[in-house]
């Protein structure tokens, strides 16, 4: 340090804090984020819970209001059971996509571990999901609290009405349909407390007119069209096919009353509000580690934190990044906390210090030095397999030890692809890449038919992937609660 000048004033020294050290340390942080990151937030909120409440979050999808349902219960019970006896840790925070942006730290933290979740939260993933395409298409974080404090009390009120156990069976039903009750294709009307209401009118008008359907129905009111053009007509006017499976129930179920479809609405825009982050779980959680790491880091270096503090960010930093062996009991696939973090690291590398194979295969970025804008511009436009597909470089692929398989059901064998050589890397970038598309992960039902004037049986298929056919136990369970849900018959037809 040069003499005479003041040695920088730590902003914390041990495992305690206060408000007023979480405050000084989140105002050191934010400038970093600002003037040395160039990051894009929302205004953030961050709470301070306990363990009970962490694990109540857990429970509830991690949302900070949620309406009532039995399984939210039984989640509650399971990780605190194995919580209590030590099989299995808390997350650290849970974090919100909200303006303003609400970070949950648990109280039982140490103070190292508070600035870590505070720099992972609420600067990391807050800037992801400020910035990022499908976060900024499908969501809509300024009236997303105001509608879960709708939805809770508009639920409470059915079941004072209707009573508790007919509003369990609906969600039941309503739950089991969420991953296939999302629009994929086209942006979803933003949810909001005035336009909920403004539904409920429009509802109890749509109801009325649905009458029309059982008189229409009688016997000798309708013959069909010789040409077709009777089923191209109900099709158009229907959209069909549709693939947001509880946006077709709601609207066109013949026996369902209004509050019931307000209720699907409910579900399917809660389901809506999670699918971008199902399609960016690598790159959002990279992000939050590539910012905390480089945050904690410059404090260090500033010496804003003394080497104690360091050593335990490590170790949490550690444990979070940390990619077990196939062979290792913890394996579970790859952490997508690893992967991201290690791809985000890597373009930097590339950016400021490329080898030879670098700018053969990154000619753009490598050697240019701009690896804030890269990245910046990675984390607005990419989703998982599209940022994998560029961005994920030999060095990782031979650091992470991948290799890709062929694995064909006809075949007793399973045959290696892909390799570390120049056709090897790419056949294992495709193969992770396709890995996280959600549209291979998820399977592909869409409604394609349905004779409301007719026998009302609602006609469903299944487009195979890979020649995979549904699960038959959890399909007919599903098919059960749609069936229960639409009030008639249910047809499933599965196809390649």
């Amino acid at each position: 340090m040069p003499k005479g000048k003041r040695k920088p004033e730590l902003l914390f020294q041990g495992a305690d804090w206060d408000f007023d050290t979480l405050r000084r340390t989140y105002d050191a942080m934010e400038q970093i984020a600002r003037e040395d990151l160039d990051l894009d937030f929302y205004r953030n909120q961050i709470e301070i819970i306990s363990s009970e409440q962490m694990l109540d979050a857990y429970s509830s999808v991690g949302m900070p209001l949620m309406y009532r349902h039995w399984s939210f219960g039984k989640h509650f019970i399971h990780h605190e059971r194995l919580y209590r006896k030590g099989a299995q840790g808390l997350a650290y925070e849970i974090v919100i996509n909200s303006n303003p942006c609400i970070s949950y730290c648990m109280e039982e933290n140490t103070m190292p571990l508070q600035a870590l979740v505070i720099a992972h939260a609420a600067f990391g993933h807050n800037h992801f999901f400020k910035n990022n395409h499908l976060f900024r298409q499908w969501t809509d974080p300024d009236g997303f609290l105001e509608y879960l404090n709708y939805a809770k009390a508009y639920i409470q009120r059915c079941e004072e009405r209707h009573g508790a156990v007919e509003v369990e069976r609906l969600l039941d039903s309503a739950h089991a349909l969420m991953p296939s009750s999302v629009f994929r294709h086209r942006r979803p009307p933003a949810p909001s407390e005035r336009e909920a209401r403004a539904r409920e009118r429009l509802r109890l008008e749509e109801e009325e007119r649905s009458v029309n359907y059982l008189w229409d129905a009688m016997p000798g009111s309708r013959r069909p069209a010789p040409d077709g053009s009777d089923l191209r007509e109900r099709l158009r006017s229907m959209r069909l096919p549709e693939e947001n499976l509880l946006y077709f129930i709601e609207n066109h179920s013949p026996t369902l009353k209004p509050w019931q479809r307000q209720v699907l609405r409910i579900v399917r825009n809660i389901s809506q509000y999670f699918y971008p982050q199902k399609q960016t779980q690598v790159m959002n959680e990279g992000c939050a580690c590539f910012v905390h790491w480089e945050m904690l880091n410059r404090l260090h270096e500033r010496g804003r934190i003394d080497d104690g503090a360091m050593i335990e960010v490590l170790h949490h930093h550690t444990n979070v990044i940390t990619q077990p062996d196939f062979d290792d009991r913890r394996f579970g696939g790859i952490n997508p906390y690893a992967l991201g973090f290690a791809m985000m690291q890597d373009i930097k590398r590339i950016c400021v210090d490329p080898t030879e194979e670098d700018r053969a295969w990154f000619p753009e970025i490598a050697g240019k030095g701009d690896w804030r804008g890269v990245l910046k511009d990675a984390w607005a436009n990419y989703r998982d397999e599209s940022f994998i597909q560029q961005y994920l470089s030999p060095k990782v692929m031979r650091d992470f030890r991948l290799f890709a398989c062929a694995d064909e059901a006809a075949e007793p064998w399973v045959t290696v692809s892909g390799i570390h050589d120049e056709r090897g890397y790419l056949d294992v970038r495709e193969a992770l890449a396709r890995s996280r598309d959600i549209a291979v992960r998820e399977p592909d039902i869409q409604i394609v038919d349905v004779d409301l004037l007719g026998d009302r049986v609602l006609r469903l298929k299944h487009f195979e992937r890979d020649g995979i056919p549904l699960e038959r136990a959890p399909r007919e369970a599903t098919l059960a609660h749609l069936r229960h849900l639409w009030g008639h018959g249910v047809a499933l037809e599965e196809t390649r």
